[in-house]
């Protein structure tokens, strides 16, 4: 991906209609195949001075695809009149140093930390070991398997890297299911017990996070049953997947 930033000093009695402007261009600008995200803001300390930034797939695909596009002709159609009021213009790719902020708490300090991720699991594998679908799956389950699984469900949620540091990280999670042949009445039946076991211990019921939490549910166990199908040849090595809360943001009023 790329950022471009564009710099417009709008005098003041301009500003409505250059927004007005912007708001009628972002229409065929979210249409861009080529546009990841867009944003327009105004500073604090100099209301004359605007930022736009925009997230491209890439440089050359903003170039070359959307400069050429009739999406393009739509947008520049509504922003041509501001053009001179461009102070400065130009793409930027992104570099490792990247992060979130503590304003908003982790799904892991929503979900009650360690304490709780552990009473869920060890709710959820006494409901699989009694189970007909899952329990000759688990046959032969480490004791420490529910604790190990807290661990990693920890550090995807945005806790400490327990699991990476405790038990190997992604290589060892990725050996739990090879070859495990998991089928996908395997799988819904895993994803039907957890949520009754985090209804069980007491998990955070509110929409936001028990969407985030399905959602994380769904795509870990649908990799899983992909990884561990005869034949399956995942990447051997990758990052713990880190969790966050999507679309909807932790509800607070």
């Amino acid at each position: 991906m790329t950022v471009e930033y564009i710099r417009y000093r709008i005098p003041e009695g301009r500003a409505a209609e250059f927004e007005a402007a912007y708001a009628r261009a972002s229409v065929p600008l979210s249409q861009s195949p080529q546009c990841v995200d867009y944003e327009l803001a105004r500073c604090e300390e100099e209301p004359e001075s605007y930022i736009l930034r925009i997230v491209w797939t890439s440089t050359h695909d903003h170039l070359e695809g959307f400069r050429r596009s009739e999406q393009f002709k739509a947008f520049f159609a509504e922003v041509r009149p501001y053009v001179e009021q461009i102070e400065e213009m130009r793409h930027y790719a992104p570099t490792a140093v990247h992060g979130t902020g503590g304003s908003v708490p982790s799904l892991y300090t929503w979900a009650g930390g360690a304490e709780a991720l552990e009473r869920l699991t060890d709710a959820f594998y006494t409901r699989v070991r009694k189970d007909e679908i899952l329990a000759p799956v688990f046959e032969g389950m480490s004791p420490d398997h529910p604790a190990q699984v807290a661990r990693w469900l920890g550090e995807v949620f945005g806790g400490p890297a327990r699991y990476t540091e405790e038990n190997g990280g992604y290589p060892a999670m990725l050996a739990h299911h090879l070859d495990k042949a998991i089928t996908e009445r395997q799988r819904r039946r895993w994803v039907s017990l957890l949520m009754d076991a985090a209804d069980e211990t007491g998990l955070p019921d509110d929409p936001e996070f028990r969407s985030a939490f399905a959602a994380y549910v769904e795509w870990g166990t649908r990799i899983a049953l992909t990884n561990s199908q005869p034949g399956a040849n995942p990447p051997r090595r990758a990052p713990v997947p880190r969790w966050g809360w999507g679309v909807a943001p932790p509800y607070q009023p």
